[in-house]
């Protein structure tokens, strides 16, 4: 077993505690937390090691999970693989592309792996139709959130679309070539809602918009390619993938049949893929461990984080 230490105890930190408490493939060494208050009534309550110092805590651990605020990222991951250990941050990787590439190089010298939290990877609705993902030419996305201020202190793009931004450039073989997109700040310093339009050299398009001031709670993708539609619903985990294929001679009385101007005949069909329910969270945090124990390549490796991240900005930069 891979012994782990968490840096940040909020919310999302207290979910990677126990997780890693019950991972069969991790040993929870402790936590660190810059809030010695919060750290101390966390250990009371649930038995997990404080550490209160945070050199001490990577010193006494294989993985160093970082689930800090974005702006402490860099520091904390340099850290962590400066001393040797592996690495899983949360997304976005860090604040900026500078760090993130720095991040990057450092683990190459210091033969560390490294993973991002981009958690919608591991999504069962969308682990069961990314294999029928093939060459999209439109894509089409919504993430809307009711408000919630805990992730007010950064744009929307970084809080909310860059899920989205992650898992299009997954299934997207191609590099992006135009970014345009505009964003309008509501409540917040920074935009609570954004639109982005993105631009792949192979002619795909992806639309994504991103809000968190919505009434209702709303994350869904929708992938166009020849000879298919396929739609993820991340939230209720569901999946559809309508495809179609040349009509039979004799059509049943109850097959979908679609005749374009030229008179070629489709016939349409359903080929929806099961869906394994699992706990996302808990398969990422594992999966990372596979990668580290199997000397493989992490599913969402820093570099795929990289990218992520570049493209936000990219969209960021876009709105003025």
């Amino acid at each position: 077993m891979l012994k782990a230490g968490v840096l940040g105890a909020g919310h999302l930190g207290k979910i990677h505690l126990r997780l890693l408490q019950e991972s069969k493939k991790f040993e929870l060494v402790g936590f660190y937390d810059v809030d010695e208050t919060n750290g101390r009534k966390i250990e009371d309550e649930f038995g997990y090691t404080y550490f209160h110092n945070l050199d001490d805590l990577i010193a006494a651990v294989d993985v160093v999970d970082v689930v800090t605020p974005t702006l402490s990222h860099f520091e904390t991951g340099k850290k962590a693989i400066t001393a040797g250990k592996h690495l899983f941050i949360e997304k976005p990787i860090t604040n900026t592309v500078d760090e993130a590439e720095n991040l990057v190089a450092l683990a190459k010298e210091y033969g560390v792996k490294g993973q991002v939290g981009h958690v919608e990877r591991f999504n069962p609705a969308f682990m069961a139709v990314a294999p029928k993902i093939d060459n999209p030419m439109f894509i089409e996305a919504h993430r809307l959130a009711e408000f919630n201020p805990r992730g007010t202190d950064v744009p929307v793009v970084l809080d909310l679309m860059i899920h989205d931004i992650d898992a299009i450039l997954s299934v997207v073989k191609s590099e992006v070539k135009n970014v345009t997109a505009s964003g309008v700040s509501v409540i917040s310093e920074t935009p609570d809602i954004a639109n982005a339009r993105i631009e792949f050299e192979n002619g795909c398009v992806a639309n994504l918009t991103a809000s968190r001031i919505s009434l209702k709670n709303m994350r869904k993708a929708r992938f166009f390619q020849r000879d298919a539609y396929i739609s993820v619903d991340f939230l209720e985990k569901k999946c559809e993938v309508v495809k179609m294929k040349d009509a039979p001679e004799q059509p049943g009385d109850f097959d979908m049949i679609l005749q374009n101007a030229e008179g070629v005949k489709k016939q349409i069909y359903f080929d929806n893929p099961q869906v394994s329910l699992n706990n996302a969270i808990l398969d990422e945090l594992e999966s990372f461990a596979s990668a580290i124990e199997h000397d493989t390549t992490p599913v969402v490796s820093l570099e795929q984080g990289t990218q992520a991240l570049r493209v936000a900005k990219q969209i960021i930069n876009s709105f003025n």
